[in-house]
């Protein structure tokens, strides 16, 4: 966006949204959104509300950490990687109201939408805990969720491979912030260590469900749309393996807990949507 449509989205009398962070009424302005087709579109809006609900929670809880983290320029750096994910998650959510053929729009999706409703794993729902928390969650969903851009940007779909081309400069900077931190904290003091790998522990349960497909990302795979989680593995193992031997953390042995992509979700997912969606449920005709 250029400074000029910045200026105008704060100060003109247009429909645009600043508050979103965002200063264009559509997401994917620009953007072939032809459907390949032989692509079965309620797939294709399926498997965006996933990847969409993923990157929004996870945002979510990112932005708690404003006031929270240890200082000024951790917080700035951490309302960014917030803003980078919650970017992704307006153009998947314009892509599957699109896709989908209801015209549905990114609020209606984020705001208007049940628990039950979302796709997105386990992993980004658990509450904030404390900072050795978030650099193993965040360690953990970066390196998977790079592996799997990395590998959508030559999907037949355009709109997915536009997302995640750019999607991976940014994702790419997640991951190596979780690691320096993960190195840091890990190969830190006594206390430090113990936090970090206390986090990584509590995280590591929800680890397998991140590799486990589901039917739509079986069949998206197959036509060349989506990623077949399970092929994400190999690069993610051997990731993590290197940056837990630099940060002197061991590889939780913990059994797995079943996951979120069919529904199944944590008990902390209701009380974050009911925050998150108060105040355009309470509003649910107002425009900014």
């Amino acid at each position: 966006m250029s400074f000029d449509n910045v200026y105008e989205a704060l100060t003109g009398d247009g429909d645009a949204r600043w508050a979103f962070g965002t200063g264009f009424a559509d997401p994917l302005a620009g953007v072939d959104t032809t459907v390949p087709p032989d692509v079965d579109r309620a797939d294709l809006a399926a498997y965006c509300l996933m990847l969409g609900d993923d990157a929004l929670i996870m945002s979510h809880r990112l932005q708690e950490w404003c006031t929270n983290a240890p200082d000024l320029e951790e917080e700035v750096a951490l309302a960014n990687i917030g803003l980078d994910l919650l970017g992704q998650t307006r153009m998947l959510y314009a892509r599957a109201g699109h896709a989908d053929g209801t015209g549905r729009g990114e609020d209606d999706y984020a705001y208007f939408r049940a628990p039950e409703e979302f796709g997105n794993v386990r992993l980004v729902e658990p509450p904030r805990g404390d900072f050795g928390d978030l650099v193993a969650r965040l360690l953990v969903f970066a390196t998977w969720r790079l592996a799997l851009l990395q590998r959508l940007i030559p999907s037949r779909d355009p709109v997915l491979a536009a997302i995640a081309a750019k999607g991976v400069k940014e994702v790419a900077y997640h991951r190596d912030h979780a690691a320096q931190w993960a190195v840091r904290l890990g190969d830190g003091t006594d206390e430090s260590h113990r936090r970090t790998q206390a986090g990584l522990d509590r995280v590591w349960p929800l680890v397998e469900e991140l590799f486990a497909p589901h039917e739509v990302e079986e069949r998206l795979a197959r036509s060349g749309v989506g990623v077949d989680p399970a092929a994400l593995r190999a690069e993610f193992d051997a990731v993590l393996d290197q940056v837990l031997k630099a940060a002197t953390l061991r590889r939780p042995d913990v059994p797995p807990a079943p996951g979120g992509r069919r529904g199944s979700h944590t008990e902390a997912l209701a009380p974050l949507l009911a925050e998150l969606q108060s105040v355009a449920r309470a509003h649910p005709e107002a425009t900014w």
